[in-house]
């Protein structure tokens, strides 16, 4: 599936290839980071990979030996199973600072580990790869969010109806799956809980309860959109709390899960400070909570949680296409006014999104945004998004719109 389709990452990793001396190309597993790397590379590279067991043993033996290459590009996959070559890579680089001479993919966030003392300061460049984006698989560019802050939607595009919507969500973007179905869909991303909690989770952190790692992932796959809360989600597991802790973090490192960051730039006293958690991909945490279509299509819970996990994925996809552009953050107030997305561009311009599951917008569902818009961006340049599962783009004046869901990849 990797191959069939480009990836929104391509232009900005090969930028990075032809300025910095080492690259690294993160993202969860099995999120299509080694056909990538070997397809942009493929000509002028020399590939090696640590999950075989023959070369992690060499590169643990002799670092320094394993580095030493020929090719103008060393692809290194999986260096997170030997963190001891970063090091090694320093040298290098340090004695020849031709760019593109070092392209590592990692499905852990490696510089995050606590057993990384190298950090590369200066020589590295991360790429962060996601699951595939919906936009990815029906080959559009990531335009979205130009077009948003430009108030422009006055593009056609096809329209997806809320069932259309839900089977999409569903389906996430991890590339074996999106082809899968039903039962064989839902076994896939319970497999690939299993091994990333049976192999990678040993190659970061010492767990010692994999049964309560099991449980975790569910309770944090069922909080996905919901503001932190450290205590309640360890309610109903026997964890004490620091582990609990350590247990978060090391689900965050493996791209399990992730956080949306408050959007507190304000003097605003009563602004919130949690941050907003969220499951890396719609599809896995559907599986994960067993959900079936038919019974999640009459929820109104259930598709809010799924749609704005599906936003999630696919906004952040857009601001890594990107680049350093455009920030993302959540709005809550202890007024409880709450706006799901708030991005943040880089000339200070901001884009506020509210994520509904109904298929009609009124003036009411418009209150927190406006209410940011004349007390909180003041002078700033704002534009306020309800997406929902209409058909059509309206203006509710002064910035504020209704846009269909499908308008964020056609």
């Amino acid at each position: 599936m990797t191959e069939l389709y480009p990836r929104w990452q391509e232009a900005g990793l090969k930028a990075a290839m032809a300025e910095r001396r080492v690259v690294l190309l993160t993202g969860p597993r099995q999120c299509g980071k080694s056909t990538l790397a070997r397809t942009l590379a493929a000509d002028k590279a020399e590939y090696r990979t640590l999950d075989d067991q023959t070369l992690r043993q060499a590169a643990e033996s002799d670092p320094h030996g394993f580095v030493r290459h020929d090719a103008p590009t060393l692809i290194i996959d999986e260096i997170q199973r030997v963190p001891e070559l970063l090091p090694a890579i320093k040298k290098v680089v340090d004695e020849d600072n031709r760019p593109g001479q070092f392209l590592l993919t990692g499905s852990v966030n490696v510089q995050e580990l606590p057993s990384v003392r190298e950090s590369l300061a200066g020589r590295i460049a991360k790429v962060r790869l996601r699951p595939f984006a919906q936009g990815e698989l029906v080959e559009s560019k990531p335009r979205f969010l130009d077009l948003a802050f430009a108030g422009s939607y006055d593009h056609g595009w096809t329209i997806f109806d809320r069932d259309e919507l839900i089977e999409i969500a569903f389906r996430g973007g991890f590339p074996e799956a999106v082809r899968l179905e039903g039962r064989s869909r839902r076994r896939w991303h319970r497999d690939y809980v299993e091994a990333l909690l049976d192999r990678d989770l040993r190659d970061i952190a010492r767990i010692q309860r994999i049964d309560a790692m099991r449980d975790l992932v569910s309770v944090l796959a069922a909080w996905s959109s919901k503001l932190m809360d450290v205590s309640a989600i360890g309610s109903g597991l026997s964890i004490r709390r620091p582990t609990l802790e350590s247990y978060i973090n090391a689900l965050e490192t493996l791209y399990v899960t992730e956080r949306v960051r408050p959007w507190t730039r304000t003097d605003y006293e009563r602004v919130g400070k949690q941050d907003k958690l969220f499951m890396s991909d719609c599809g896995l945490m559907a599986s994960v909570l067993g959900w079936r279509i038919d019974q999640v299509r009459l929820d109104a819970d259930r598709v809010g949680k799924l749609f704005e996990t599906l936003a999630l994925n696919e906004i952040s996809a857009q601001i890594d296409a990107a680049g350093d552009g455009c920030e993302l953050f959540h709005y809550r107030d202890r007024e409880k006014r709450e706006i799901d997305f708030m991005i943040e561009r880089d000339d200070g311009a901001l884009l506020g999104i509210e994520v509904k599951a109904a298929a009609s917008v009124n003036k009411r569902d418009f209150t927190h945004l406006e209410w940011f818009r004349d007390n909180l961006a003041k002078d700033r340049p704002f534009t306020g998004i309800v997406l929902y599962t209409g058909e059509f783009p309206g203006s509710f004046g002064n910035g504020m719109w209704a846009v269909p869901f499908s308008a964020m990849w056609s």
